[in-house]
């Protein structure tokens, strides 16, 4: 699979392991602290063919993805669930297995400050993604559903908005992911 953008990772490791998969080129962040250089060629990458953001899903990565997308604007964004990308003691790009880097890079999405809402935060509040008992495991199946990360309310809001994902089709999406966790409570009830 050849990619056409330049894909920004955080690590040597990285690099390597998507360049042992896909016909791809990187950018190595080395760390959380962006440099005037790497933002400088982050940017130029930008311009001539267009960037993918595929940081690790933790706090180090999700800091780094926000720095880039604040200073190089209308990058792409490549998410990877936490459980899909580590080991019993890490967790990176790195770790993850091609099918799953694969999926992930094939739902990409673009964050831009220029998007019409399309759920309201008293929606996202009514639907129980924040302040429930059981918001923070929603959140996340949303975000793992969607492609789009795991992240606290207020940044799984933001993306909502970015991907224009409606009230209804999150409506939906919440009932199925609610139906599948009951289903699993009786099959695991069954098996006891």
């Amino acid at each position: 699979m050849k990619i056409k953008e330049i894909i920004v990772v955080e690590g040597k490791n990285d690099s390597n392991v998507l360049k042992s998969h896909f016909d791809c080129d990187t950018i190595e962040t080395q760390g959380t602290h962006l440099g005037k250089k790497t933002l400088a060629a982050i940017r130029l990458a930008n311009e001539k063919r267009g960037v993918i953001i595929f940081t690790d899903p933790d706090a180090p990565g999700n800091k780094i993805r926000d720095a880039i997308n604040k200073a190089v604007p209308n990058c792409k964004n490549a998410f990877i669930a936490k459980g899909k990308a580590h080991t019993t003691k890490k967790v990176g790009v790195e770790h993850a297995k091609r099918e799953d880097l694969e999926e992930s890079l094939k739902n990409c999405m673009t964050y831009t400050d220029k998007i019409e809402e399309t759920i309201s935060w008293n929606v996202f509040n009514a639907l129980g993604l924040n302040g429930r008992e059981n918001s923070a495991w929603l959140r996340e199946r949303i975000g793992e559903r969607l492609f789009i990360g795991k992240a606290n309310a207020k940044t799984l809001f933001k993306r909502l908005n970015m991907v224009q994902v409606t009230e209804d089709e999150l409506r939906d999406m919440i009932e199925e992911e609610k139906d599948e966790s009951n289903s699993d409570t009786i099959k695991n009830q069954g098996n006891s």
